[in-house]
């Protein structure tokens, strides 16, 4: 199983979080491969200083080109919040799965349309680098229910 986390979000490793991000990819290794792909560049820059629908167009279309096989979660705020066990089962049954972070603006709705399935993680804002953590953490978790693994318990 592949799971790619693709994120709008500057690259570089930060002190604080790429420690845990890299502890949660190394654990999940006996049941998937886990990727972060982190996507910025200049016209994602200019679009957020243009106005909030200008940035969601710049995410969508450095996004798209990953809109192919597999299964494609987005998570956004405004969506169905899920419990862990309602997570695992969006994982079950799928040969890759690509999970996407918006940018500060969020989604457009026609981005959404394209996903399979978009998932809330509560209505509180967390930030991209630690959602990134979160999400990876029940990636994890979601996994480990899959294979009857007693980490989730």
């Amino acid at each position: 199983m592949k799971i790619n986390v693709i994120i709008i979000d500057k690259k570089g490793k930060d002190q604080l979080y790429a420690p845990l991000i890299e502890h949660y990819k190394k654990i999940a290794k006996p049941f998937a491969k886990v990727e972060v792909v982190e996507l910025f560049n200049k016209e994602i820059a200019k679009a957020q200083d243009i106005s909030p629908e200008a940035a969601q167009r710049s995410y969508t279309k450095v996004l798209e080109k990953y809109l192919g096989s597999g299964m494609h979660i987005a998570l956004d705020p405004s969506s169905k919040e899920v419990d862990s066990f309602e997570f695992a089962k969006l994982l079950k049954d799928s040969v890759t799965v690509n999970f996407y972070i918006g940018g500060a603006y969020g989604f457009e709705r026609d981005f959404l349309s394209k996903c399979n399935n978009a998932v809330s993680f509560g209505k509180i804002t967390l930030s991209h680098k630690l959602v990134k953590v979160v999400l990876l953490e029940q990636i994890f978790r979601g996994l480990t229910i899959n294979h009857n693994h007693p980490y989730h318990k």
